[in-house]
């Protein structure tokens, strides 16, 4: 399929509705720690928990072999193996309540071909809605990267990570459990999260793969945790691959009206840049 087949998709939507039931988030609350006070029935969702919700239940005869559903419905049929989430850009108008009815309307709002240092590249950037009954709740557009498969990524160097000053870290060890656990949170089979030998054999990394929707929850709740104004905004880029060989850093950045994030490699090499906005 060429890429102006591609540029068919621009327009396509999608719609997924979801109970926001209380048993998901109490399961997000256990993996994440320190889990949240108040997750009850009718009870706000922290900010960016959606991403527990909505999610993608393709049967298990249409999953590719790397674990993804396969593509060609709501996404394009992009040849290039690999996929990334790349980064996003939200605004939360309203909390979403645990136990109440949304619904989710997305829609391919673009896509683009460039060339990167691996070969061909394809951007696919989709825009999401989210209500429950007539009120707008949050605003999403998420870039997602498709590519070629490049040369295999060498492990990175631990090194002694200099203090921070005016600024909150956390240590997160990124073992396997917590990569089993945020899997099963937001049903994802992509293989290189959970099986080792694909991830270094077929894919060429040097460990499992952290997700980098989980790193960029765990700068949410360290911003969260940390203050008590409420966050209206949430912006995100992936820099860098993080592994399970060696624990990262977070650290967060308060000014007045908002707070840069970053999560450091074991290399102090940045893996993860985010700003959350706070009203």
């Amino acid at each position: 399929m060429s890429n102006e087949d591609w540029m068919a998709w621009i327009g396509r939507t999608e719609l997924v509705e979801d109970d926001i039931c209380l048993a998901q988030a109490l399961a997000a609350a256990a993996t994440l720690e320190p889990p949240s006070a108040s997750l009850s029935a009718g009870a706000p969702l922290p900010p960016l928990w959606h991403w527990f919700y909505f999610l993608p239940r393709a049967p298990q005869s249409k999953l590719g072999s790397d674990g993804h559903p396969q593509r060609g419905g709501f996404i394009p049929p992009i040849p290039y193996p690999r996929r990334m989430f790349a980064g996003a850009r939200l605004r939360f108008h309203q909390p979403l309540l645990i136990g109440q009815p949304a619904r989710r309307e997305g829609v391919i709002r673009n896509i683009t071909q460039k060339t990167g240092r691996t070969g061909p590249l394809a951007f696919v950037t989709v825009g999401y809605q989210i209500y429950q009954g007539d009120t707008l709740c949050i605003e999403e557009e998420q870039d997602i990267v498709y590519r070629e498969p490049g040369a295999p990524v060498p492990a990175p160097t631990p090194v002694e990570l200099p203090p921070v000053n005016d600024a909150i870290t956390r240590a997160i060890t990124p073992d396997t459990r917590l990569l089993f656990r945020f899997s099963a949170l937001t049903f994802n089979a992509h293989r290189i999260h959970y099986d080792r030998p694909y991830a270094q054999q077929e894919e060429g990394y040097p460990g499992l793969v952290v997700h980098g929707p989980l790193v960029a929850v765990l700068l949410m709740e360290l911003a969260r945790h940390n203050t008590t104004r409420p966050i209206t905004g949430f912006s995100f880029r992936s820099q860098a691959p993080l592994f399970d060989l060696a624990p990262f850093r977070l650290i967060a950045r308060f000014t007045d009206d908002r707070v840069e994030l970053e999560a450091q490699g074991p290399d102090g090499v940045t893996a993860l840049s985010a700003t959350a906005e706070l009203g």
